[in-house]
């Protein structure tokens, strides 16, 4: 993966970037109705969505043990007789395993020997509140632990007050302090209260260098919406056409079902280009998602299903 610069901002564009709500939940509304993935294909697309995946706990009880077991389950996702029933190539992994910073050290030797990236949460995650120079030095802590991908989280008030200049400025020190690891910008969509504020927030991220723009903590009462992801990517498309960069997107909180990633899924590569459709470009963050979509695709090898407890994540 390749890290970005970051571009001049321009208060002007940032203010100009309007969404029409109607038009947004018309498209969302007929998305899955429009679209029916079944058998082969739609076990092909649920292994894609593991490979997007970024296995993540970030729990108030989280323990090296418990990180030592989600790592584990991000090497060997899906059981091998699955895999050889469906012609797999092994080894098949998530794409990343995320928590939090003070974990890092744990997680960096449960995945020795393998390629799976590393991402460590920062900056006050989940809220952002705490002060910047705080927020650096999370973000360098993380990175001398192993972390081999940051999730930042912005201060929402920046955004709910219109300081877009401030707001520019931050991102733009977690880009400096991220150096060549790859920046994802968590937007925290639930908290924003406006698909405008949702866009502006975008925007203003992938200006000052994110390679990621994420919707949501997952701690927020509202996280990854249908609506709101549609907005994001479009952003992330407009954004492409004006600059030429490809900016990546993680849809994260809540995504908890297999047919909610295959909508995901089918976004991605209705509104952007295929290119998107790797996990360079595209991320899944989510903990319990893996165990439904597991259920799924022993029913489609064995012809029923399993029992929920059968795929414990950790």
């Amino acid at each position: 993966m390749t890290t970005r610069e970051p571009i001049d901002l321009d208060i002007s564009l940032i203010v100009s970037q309007k969404v029409n709500l109607s038009a947004v939940e018309r498209r969302c509304d007929t998305l899955m109705k429009r679209r029916s993935v079944k058998k082969r294909y739609q076990a092909d697309w649920l292994l894609k969505a593991i490979e997007f995946m970024d296995l993540t706990t970030l729990a108030g009880d989280d323990t090296p043990g418990r990180v030592a077991r989600i790592c584990h389950k991000a090497k060997t996702p899906v059981r091998n007789d699955i895999l050889d029933y469906l012609q797999i190539p092994k080894p098949f992994s998530v794409a990343a395993v995320c928590v939090y910073p003070a974990l890092i050290r744990a997680a960096k030797s449960a995945l020795e020997q393998s390629d799976i990236g590393l991402a460590s949460v920062a900056t006050g995650f989940p809220t952002g509140l705490v002060p910047e120079r705080t927020k650096i030095s999370e973000i360098n802590y993380a990175i001398r632990n192993g972390a081999s991908e940051i999730d930042v989280v912005i201060n929402r008030n920046k955004v709910l007050t219109a300081n877009w200049v401030s707001l520019y400025n931050d991102i733009r020190a977690y880009k400096k302090a991220c150096g060549l690891l790859h920046l994802k910008v968590i937007i925290g969509a639930g908290d924003l209260g406006t698909l405008r504020n949702v866009v502006r927030a975008s925007w203003v991220a992938m200006l000052a260098g994110a390679d990621f723009i994420k919707t949501s903590t997952g701690k927020e009462p509202t996280n990854a919406t249908l609506p709101v992801s549609l907005v994001m990517i479009r952003a992330i498309r407009d954004f492409h056409d004006l600059t030429g960069i490809k900016v990546g997107f993680k849809a994260a909180g809540g995504i908890s079902k297999a047919k909610q990633a295959m909508n995901y899924l089918i976004l991605m590569k209705e509104e952007l280009e295929e290119a998107w459709l790797d996990k360079s470009l595209f991320r899944i963050g989510a903990s319990s998602l893996l165990a439904d979509i597991e259920r799924q695709l022993e029913h489609f090898v064995s012809g029923a299903y399993s029992s929920g407890n059968r795929h414990p994540i950790v």
